[in-house]
């Protein structure tokens, strides 16, 4: 084990904690996972069990050459976890729940498209929903994978939301901004079909993005 990594297993309880305390996950539905500081494998949730019952020592180590280590065994979603760092070397942690809205949504099979400019927060002008597949499956894994090459969120149709990024607060920011435009976007669907912003619009937005928020430390004036 890397000198360290406790830290991370840790914050990886706790974010597992703060969605079911949101509601965005319930009882043992959905997971999360880490990639090792040393960039051999990943740290992930186990399979079955609630937020309320893990901890740090719960999280479970797979290695990219195959190897497991821990007490439990993995989630059964660390198939796609597994593709979405393989294909994603710049992604350091995924995060995936049956948060109602977002669900709601994959259950219809449909995305978010541009209908806000905050959807952008996923790395594109739209979140999209992959087709059906069976969880713990290979073709789910192609298919997550495949989604999120070019952006950090995914719908998976009747089942739920994977959301990513280079750190877990990162993941976590863009699961909870998706959920919460899911919701808006039912809302808005109930009584019409929203007006989407144009391709210019949003190039905009996500160039603008690209310069959003505070400088890194020691980089500010």
């Amino acid at each position: 084990m890397t000198p360290g990594e406790r830290p991370l297993r840790e914050a990886l309880a706790a974010a597992l904690r703060r969605l079911d305390a949101l509601g965005l996950n319930r009882g043992s539905t959905g997971n999360l996972s880490h990639r090792c500081l040393d960039g051999t494998g990943l740290w992930i949730t186990p399979t079955g069990m609630g937020a309320d019952e893990i901890g740090a020592d719960d999280l479970v180590r797979l290695g990219f050459d195959g190897s497991t280590r821990g007490r439990w065994k993995p989630s059964s979603e660390a198939p796609f976890h597994q593709a979405i760092y393989a294909a994603r070397p710049d992604l350091n942690a995924v995060v995936h729940c049956h948060s109602v809205n977002a669900t709601a949504l994959a259950c219809l099979r449909r995305g978010l498209p541009a209908f806000h400019y905050m959807v952008a927060v996923a790395g594109g002008d739209s979140v999209p929903c992959v087709p059906y597949h069976l969880f713990g499956t290979a073709a789910l894994s192609r298919a997550v994978a495949q989604a999120l090459a070019d952006r950090d969120a995914c719908l998976l149709a009747n089942h739920g939301l994977v959301a990513a990024g280079s750190t877990l607060a990162k993941a976590m920011k863009v699961a909870l901004e998706v959920e919460s435009l899911a919701e808006v976007y039912l809302k808005a669907l109930a009584v019409g079909e929203p007006v989407q912003l144009s391709a210019a619009e949003m190039a905009e937005v996500l160039e603008k993005f690209r310069h959003y928020g505070q400088p890194a430390a020691g980089n500010g004036p």
